[in-house]
């Protein structure tokens, strides 16, 4: 399961990266007021999932934004701002089979920033190639780290100073076999370029508005639809997830107060149980579904398979004893606030209902209704 897990995440970064449909909206939820101090930042990104929201956090602040990516996510988005297209990759063009394009971030070259925060960093040798070029005139690099980055997910409310994902060969860049490690091995390719003036995060499941990987999604949506919904384990396994608006607006009040160090952002401090997590977003869809709380065991029999079938949930045994208890504390304590899971849970339905019906398509899942029924018949009779 471990494995499985890993590769899921690893995909759906890499498909961030690749750039998502066009049609995918934002929407913004941003709570802050006018920075007293109004700075320019750059964003490696900035248009698929986090990225827009971090850019709305930053606006809404007064602050000036530069967006460089390859132009190939929503280049429609943010119309008003400076974009400057290439591909990071000092070894790449800008352009794909394009020769006279510009490798790398040459054309920041030179350019004065106040902070640049890194979305789109998977590899240490660019995000290392990224951070010298900007280092001499950038005053602040954050970094977006994942929680995959931990080895192990067996101790019980660990914080960050946790073991890390190791890989025997460095150099190989084979994002979705060692994910983890690559971006262990990117957050220590930031620091030993910007020692003193950089800061990670790390996150876990990213879930709100905007969300098109159909991770968390499925819960908001199937909830929706009331009736009888089957939700995995005694609902006493323990889960985190933070709204991407959250997030993004943690990651703004950081590079305003120019916090340094890793941060684990992953929720509410010892996270909620599976049982609270869906109550939660019965309340937030306003649904009057009905949960049978279908045990491990049997929905193993029955080829179930946590996280990928049933999102978010992973039974806190074995290896995964100290699943979704991992400690956030220094986060809190810099700032970072979570709104209710119900507020998420609207806010996402909502995006969702304002898709088109080929969009949706897309969020067909894995298990479907016909496989929840089919399922759920079998607990009623397994007895016979």
């Amino acid at each position: 399961m471990q494995r499985s897990r890993r590769q899921f995440l690893a995909a759906s970064a890499g498909a961030m990266a690749a750039g998502i449909p066009a049609a995918y909206g934002l929407t913004s939820g941003v709570r802050l007021g006018v920075a007293p101090k109004k700075l320019h930042i750059l964003i490696l990104g900035g248009t698929a999932y986090l990225g827009p929201e971090v850019v709305e956090a930053a606006m809404a602040r007064g602050h000036t934004v530069t967006l460089f990516n390859r132009g190939r996510t929503r280049p429609e988005l943010f119309g008003d701002l400076e974009k400057l297209q290439g591909n990071r990759d000092p070894e790449k063009h800008a352009i794909e089979n394009d020769p006279t394009s510009p490798k790398g971030l040459t054309q920041l070259q030179g350019r004065r920033f106040d902070a640049v925060i890194d979305n789109s960093g998977y590899v240490p040798r660019i995000v290392r190639a990224s951070a010298e070029l900007l280092a001499p005139n950038t005053g602040y690099y954050l970094f977006v780290s994942t929680v995959s980055v931990y080895k192990r997910d067996d101790v019980p409310h660990d914080d960050e100073s946790g073991e890390l994902a190791t890989m025997e060969d460095p150099t190989n860049e084979n994002v979705q076999a060692h994910y983890g490690a690559l971006k262990a091995l990117c957050e220590q390719a930031m620091e030993a370029v910007m020692p003193g003036r950089c800061a990670t995060v790390r996150p876990g499941l990213i879930v709100g508005p905007g969300d098109w990987t159909n991770r968390w999604m499925y819960w908001p949506r199937r909830i929706s639809e009331g009736g009888e919904v089957l939700a995995p384990g005694d609902g006493t396994d323990r889960v985190q997830l933070i709204d991407v608006r959250d997030l993004a607006e943690f990651m703004v009040k950081m590079i305003e107060e120019k916090t340094t160090g890793t941060f684990n952002t992953l929720g509410p401090q010892g996270g909620l149980t599976m049982r609270e997590m869906l109550e939660q977003v019965r309340k937030g869809v306003g649904s009057d579904a009905s949960f049978t709380w279908v045990d491990t065991a049997f929905l193993q029999s029955q080829k179930v398979s946590a996280w990928m079938d049933m999102p978010l949930w992973i039974p806190m045994q074995g290896s995964y004893a100290g699943i979704g208890t991992r400690s956030v504390a220094r986060a809190e304590k810099a700032g970072l606030r979570f709104r209710p899971v119900s507020e998420t849970a609207k806010a996402a339905l909502d995006w969702y209902a304002g898709l088109t019906d080929d969009q949706k398509q897309r969020y067909g899942g894995r298990f479907s209704r016909e496989r929840e029924r089919e399922v759920l018949a079998a607990w009623r009779d397994r007895d016979r």
